[in-house]
């Protein structure tokens, strides 16, 4: 059936960061019916680099183009295009790290990047594009909500942490006010509070008078912070997506103590299963996701009352997803051939979150990559903020050099088995950093179910496509229920 004859797409496209579902994914899942979503998560590190690649194709100069401030879209191009690209063993121009008070550049680079990402997304058709970003990284957060808004997006899906304060700030960049994000700051005194800030007039043309407040879907996996943000939110939440454990990239931790099996993979039981019979009667539209990417899990989602499924490892591997075609290729293979291992590894985030890897020769899944990386924090999404004794704020991430890190009062046990995910996530996606002529290792996150991706392949192919994995997904696809 196709989704554009009932108001809620049945499935939504998974918003995988660090530009794995970037526009063009996002636009193809759109052009179906269904919802596309593109990825906040490092959207100006990727932007920055693609343009310093000579922006094949030049879609980020269209978007640059369309942009409603043309004298700040042109700083941020100037500031990172390369016509001609850059030599293969050269590195990326940095970019400025995020910071409580960030530099005019970073915020501009921020709203510019995440306009382009939806602008694209959504050109040429009158389908809904969303945007992920995640709870656990904050800095970035309004001015990637700002650049998607000023673009027209149409959902925002949040995860990762507890989005509470989302429905407010939509409300609030909406009406063009001055906008707050309160902060998760280590070591915090007792009703001390530290906010990001936004004033979108900044950033708007003076003739605007207001923005389209998009829908707000929060992504979660239990009954007790679905109930939460649905009753005590002001205003409620949209939607909820309901992911289980064996989704990818970071998932929860379990509930209770930590238990590791024998792989030293976190345990989950019954406490991790949320209640769905107490968020169906929450009364907002639901989806479900981990390892639902299948049409047998589909009819099972909407069997137990949901509107249909979120699905993101079906689609990281598929033609238009940013995951490079050598990784992709491996993965594909290694499905078909039954070989295909997930880990769910309990260290290698540098938040503490269990985060789901694929073993990939030559990645940082091997231990001996691992090692021989050197230690370096040039990205910052990941890094903790802390109180000083001074009263301000610091950054300090267990995947940084050790000492780096013990010196800002870290404890040096934090640091075993972290992973740098912010370099290795741009790789992943063919823009990792380049130093002394070293590239950065790649790191491939998904689900369990990448295990059966190779399902998604037609007869005589060796890819496949976003449309293919609809095909598959909606082929005999029941009506929601009502």
């Amino acid at each position: 059936m196709d989704a554009r004859e009932t108001d809620l797409p049945l499935v939504i496209q998974g918003g995988m960061g660090a530009a794995v579902s970037g526009w063009a994914l996002a636009r193809a899942v759109s052009l179906r019916g269904q919802l596309g979503v593109v990825s906040g998560t490092g959207a100006d590190a990727a932007f920055a680099r693609r343009l310093q690649l000579g922006d094949v194709g030049g879609h980020l100069r269209r978007a640059i183009d369309a942009f409603p401030l043309p004298e700040m879209a042109h700083r941020v191009r100037d500031r990172y295009f390369r016509a001609h690209g850059k030599a293969p063993e050269a590195p990326f121009k940095s970019k400025p790290m995020p910071m409580l008070r960030p530099s005019k550049a970073l915020t501009e680079l921020n709203v510019l990047a995440n306009f382009a990402e939806v602008y694209l997304a959504k050109f040429g058709h009158q389908g809904r594009i969303g945007i992920n970003l995640l709870e656990k990284i904050q800095l970035p957060t309004l001015p990637a909500l700002f650049g998607a808004m000023l673009a027209g997006v149409d959902f925002v899906l949040i995860g990762a942490g507890i989005p509470r304060q989302i429905p407010a700030v939509l409300d609030s960049l909406s009406r063009l006010e001055p906008t707050q994000l309160r902060l998760d700051v280590s070591g915090a005194e007792p009703g001390e509070e530290f906010f990001a800030e936004l004033d979108p007039r900044d950033y708007a043309p003076e003739a605007l008078e207001r923005l389209n407040r998009p829908q707000f879907i929060a992504i979660v996996s239990s009954t007790a912070l679905a109930t939460t943000l649905v009753r005590k939110c002001s205003p409620p939440v949209d939607g909820l997506v309901i992911e289980g454990p064996t989704a990818g990239g970071h998932n929860a931790p379990p509930r209770g103590t930590l238990i590791l099996d024998d792989n030293r993979e976190p345990i989950y039981g019954a406490k991790d299963l949320p209640d769905l019979e107490a968020i169906r009667a929450l009364g907002v539209p639901f989806w479900l996701a981990g390892s639902y990417g299948s049409p047998e899990k589909l009819r099972e989602a909407i069997g137990l009352g949901a509107t249909g499924i979120q699905v993101g490892t079906a689609f990281a591997f598929c033609e238009e997803s940013g995951i490079t075609p050598e990784l992709k290729r491996e993965v594909l293979q290694q499905s078909a051939a039954g070989t295909l291992q997930v880990f769910t590894d309990s260290q290698a985030s540098p938040t503490g979150f269990p985060f789901k890897v694929i073993h990939i020769d030559a990645t940082l899944s091997e231990p001996s990559v691992f090692e021989g990386r050197t230690r370096i924090c040039d990205l910052g999404y990941l890094r903790q903020l802390y109180r000083k004794e001074d009263g301000t704020v610091g950054y300090r991430c267990p995947g940084e050099p050790i000492d780096d890190f013990v010196a800002k009062g870290g404890n040096s046990g934090d640091c075993s088995g972290r992973k740098c995910l912010c370099n290795g996530l741009m790789a992943t996606v063919g823009l990792g950093q380049v130093r002394k002529g070293v590239a950065e290792p790649p790191i491939v996150t998904a689900g369990d179910d990448a295990a059966s991706v190779a399902a998604f392949l037609p007869p005589g192919r060796t890819t496949y496509n976003a449309g293919d994995v609809l095909d598959k997904l909606l082929g005999t696809c029941p009506q929601p229920a009502a």
